[in-house]
């Protein structure tokens, strides 16, 4: 039986969150992003709000993540909201490994090993501008820009909570350029791989 989790890790603007949920959609299973952020506040009683300011990014060696009393509490004032989010994320992802699903980023493809089947999608930058610059309605300029800090705090994140280069395309099962196929071609490559024996 094939591994019945993908982990997709993805540059912006490369369609990679799209392409995950329709692909869950299109195998009935279920699908994990911001969700996580929402079942992280659940289990450690923190607003959903304060844990989305700091998803996928490495804490700040020069201040605290959030300006909050939640952050002053005891039993997190030595201990960033970026590090409690991901260990309270971790621990549920770890949780679904005999679950059906998709995961998008969170370093799930390292937290779950060999138990998922890892994805990284990527594209070229003139490509994600024009996706991003579509998607948002930004300028050239500044979707330039959102993609650069995007792709940075994504980076820093995965390599500071994981210890390996987030474009080592080695580590992953699976490497896609998202320019060169389109959406529904992806799904049939993964629901292939989904379904391999």
């Amino acid at each position: 039986m094939g591994k019945h989790i993908i982990t997709i890790n993805r540059m912006h603007g490369s369609n990679g969150r799209r392409i995950g949920r329709a692909l869950a959609e299109t195998l009935g299973i279920k699908f994990y992003d911001r969700e996580l952020i929402r079942l992280a506040s659940e289990q450690k009683g923190i607003p959903y709000d304060e844990l989305a300011k700091v998803d996928e990014k490495r804490a700040s060696k020069w201040r605290y993540p959030v300006e909050s009393d939640i952050q002053m509490q005891p039993q997190y004032r030595f201990h960033p909201m970026n590090d409690v989010l991901f260990e309270a994320e971790s621990e549920i992802i770890r949780g679904l490994v005999n679950e059906d699903c998709v995961i998008v980023g969170r370093c799930a493809n390292r937290i779950l090993g060999d138990k998922a089947l890892s994805v990284f999608i990527y594209a070229p930058a003139e490509f994600r501008i024009r996706t991003v610059m579509e998607r948002s309605d930004r300028t050239e300029k500044s979707a330039r820009s959102m993609i650069k800090k995007m792709d940075k705090e994504r980076r820093y994140y995965y390599e500071y909570f994981t210890d390996e280069n987030w474009l080592d395309m080695g580590q992953y099962d699976l490497c896609i350029d998202s320019s060169k196929f389109t959406q529904n071609q992806i799904i049939q490559m993964l629901t292939a791989l989904y379904h391999a024996e």
